[in-house]
């Protein structure tokens, strides 16, 4: 299993960002996929959800409204849309998938908002 996230980088509030996740080694049409993210000196976060064929989507509720998650299961490519970001969106995101009990993460990738 292989992940890569791309897409993230300097972005002033405001602003918006498209994060993408290239999957490979697994079926991934057959997964639901998530995306986290971890500040500077806290924790993992959960961000987001979306299940395999992409009918049913969750957010946490600090991006409710304002982050969207999608998929592109001919291109096994997972996609987080996020607008309106803040600086307490500033983090390394990530993305996840649950195969065979085993969490799978990527590398991540950095998103920072500032002016």
């Amino acid at each position: 299993v292989q992940l890569v996230e791309s897409g993230g980088g300097l972005v002033q509030p405001g602003g918006s960002l498209r994060l993408s996740c290239a999957a490979s080694g697994f079926t991934f049409s057959s997964y639901a996929m998530r995306w986290y993210r971890q500040a500077p000196g806290k924790g993992r976060e959960w961000v987001a959800l979306i299940t395999s064929a992409g009918g049913s989507t969750n957010y946490a509720d600090s991006v409710k409204g304002r982050f969207t998650i999608s998929r592109d299961n001919a291109k096994n490519t997972v996609y987080l849309q996020m607008n309106s970001l803040q600086p307490e969106d500033t983090a390394v995101y990530f993305c996840s998938a649950r195969v065979a009990s085993h969490d799978y993460w990527g590398q991540g990738t950095q998103v920072t908002v500032s002016s």
